[in-house]
């Protein structure tokens, strides 16, 4: 794990724009997680939650649901990179999301960033874009690929 790229103005998130960000700290996805996840949608579909018949299921054991993967992008990308000294800073959402792979029970996960673009607002702050990939430990295809939209008002 790298130390995150730390950024204090638009400008420097503009001169950053293509730089490669990562990649952060592993983190592992364990059947816990994976369930409370299911317990907090309601989205406890067999092939997350029941282990047992998962394991004669196509991918031979529970996998994390695609949103939790996504969902984890909040802890894994201030590790990556973070923007100091904004007077607020915003989730805007993202533009495209894809799971490429699945993430297995016991998986380790870990993701890299490119910002690939920064536009300025109406109301006076920054739309950051950012390529976010999410890779699992031992994986031969990204199990996420998300553009994650953040606004940043210094």
């Amino acid at each position: 794990m790298s130390d995150p790229r730390v950024f204090t103005s638009a400008e420097e998130l503009r001169a950053g724009i293509g730089e490669p960000l990562g990649p952060s700290g592993w983190l592992e996805v364990d059947q816990k997680r994976i369930d409370l996840f299911a317990d907090a949608t309601g989205d406890r579909q067999w092939i997350h939650v029941d282990p047992e018949r998962a394991a004669s299921g196509p991918f031979g054991s529970t996998i994390a649901h695609g949103y939790l993967t996504l969902s984890l992008l909040p802890s894994l990308v201030p590790q990556v990179m973070r923007v100091e000294g904004m007077r607020m800073g915003i989730n805007y959402g993202t533009e495209k999301v894809r799971f490429p792979a699945p993430v297995p029970v016991g998986s380790r996960l870990r993701a890299t960033a490119v910002i690939t673009a920064v536009t300025d607002t109406a109301d006076g702050g920054v739309q950051v874009a950012a390529t976010v990939t999410v890779e699992r430990e031992g994986g031969d295809k990204p199990v996420c690929v998300a553009q994650s939209l953040s606004r940043y008002y210094f």
